[in-house]
């Protein structure tokens, strides 16, 4: 990461910080209102091949859920009702300003893999992760939809991890090393506007 991304990373999420307390202490008040705490959710992922973290999001699913692993079919009936609103527009994810002030990701790169599938491909991560994982990216945006329709047919775990692995894996690396070659301050703003239009329905 150079120093200017750095830079627009801290400001930027300083000022997110304060205009979205409102926001978030609203969906705080909701979750505790609709089912108490916790409501967070914590989960290690990646920063390097060999490199861990803490990522926090709003939590979208019951507490008894088991989260291991995407989310495939045979998870969706486990997210809760607000945990769909909270998902759709991206809002479980304004927790993870507290990531990007720490430096684990930026507000760009690519997506910040589970540890159990950079031990599996170690070769693949080493070359992704040469960007500091991101809240979005090039990947995020063009297969984030195709992503959910796909895990969204498999009806179990062993198969929901065979179709992320054939099929949304190659195509988000694809994409993730395409954004690393032509990287910049410029492409980040891009990508940051077309992420708010494609949540936002435009």
């Amino acid at each position: 990461m150079t120093w200017q991304k750095r830079i627009f990373d801290i400001v930027l999420a300083l000022a997110l910080s304060v205009v979205l307390v409102p926001v978030i202490a609203l969906i705080w008040l909701l979750l505790m209102w609709q089912g108490g705490g916790p409501v967070f959710y914590r989960a290690e992922r990646m920063k390097t091949v060999d490199e861990g973290f803490i990522l926090w999001k709003f939590r979208t699913m019951h507490c008894c859920a088991s989260n291991i692993g995407v989310t495939g079919g045979e998870k969706l009936s486990q997210i809760t009702r607000s945990g769909r609103w909270l998902r759709r527009y991206r809002l479980d994810e304004l927790p993870q300003l507290l990531n990007i002030l720490r430096g684990d990701i930026s507000f760009v790169g690519p997506r910040p893999p589970l540890r159990y599938y950079t031990e599996r491909f170690p070769k693949l991560y080493a070359q992704v992760l040469m960007c500091r994982p991101g809240v979005t990216g090039l990947a995020t945006l063009y297969i984030h939809q195709y992503e959910a329709r796909v895990l969204a047919e498999c009806s179990n775990a062993d198969e929901t991890d065979k179709a992320y692995v054939t099929r949304c894996l190659p195509r988000k690396a694809r994409l993730d090393l395409i954004y690393q070659k032509h990287r910049g301050l410029c492409f980040d703003g891009l990508i940051i506007l077309k992420t708010l239009q494609r949540v936002f329905g435009r």
